[in-house]
């Protein structure tokens, strides 16, 4: 129960950060922004870190594979990519397509076994709930 509460809070969260780093690139630009916002997080990061965890950072040194450490250049491009999308499409329109886009790449990555994900069998039932929400998207979008 706690992870969908997390799972809910995550997506909440996701779609209010993306209203404000667009409203924030509307005084700056979309680099000054998408910087605060890696910078912010980063400072957030290590004070919760001195306070909660110490883990040494070493750790870091160890992770096989490397591109496994591309996460936080990956979350740049998500930066930017919510920004520019809530800034053309609006948020709500953005952040259907966004979840959809995640559902299908995550049910991907466990379908083929991708990035040490363990493999998950090939379910229509998930195939037909993928259809579903772009057709929802289809049925939010349609102009009468």
């Amino acid at each position: 129960m706690i992870g969908i509460f997390i799972a809910l809070l995550s997506g909440a969260l996701m779609s209010i950060q993306g209203v404000f780093n667009t409203e924030v690139t509307k005084n700056t630009s979309m680099w000054v922004s998408t910087s605060w916002v890696q910078f912010s997080a980063l400072v957030i990061c290590l004070v919760t870190w001195f306070f909660t965890d110490r883990t040494s950072f070493g750790g870091i040194l160890e992770i096989q594979p490397k591109y496994m450490l591309l996460g936080g250049v990956i979350g740049a491009f998500i930066t930017y990519t919510v920004i520019k999308s809530m800034d053309t499409l609006g948020p709500a329109q953005a952040v259907m397509l966004i979840v959809v886009a995640q559902l299908l790449v995550a049910y991907l990555i466990e379908l083929f076994g991708m990035f040490g994900v363990e493999k998950q069998p090939f379910l229509w039932r998930r195939v037909i709930g993928m259809a579903v929400c772009i057709g929802g998207i289809i049925l939010f979008k349609w102009e009468s």
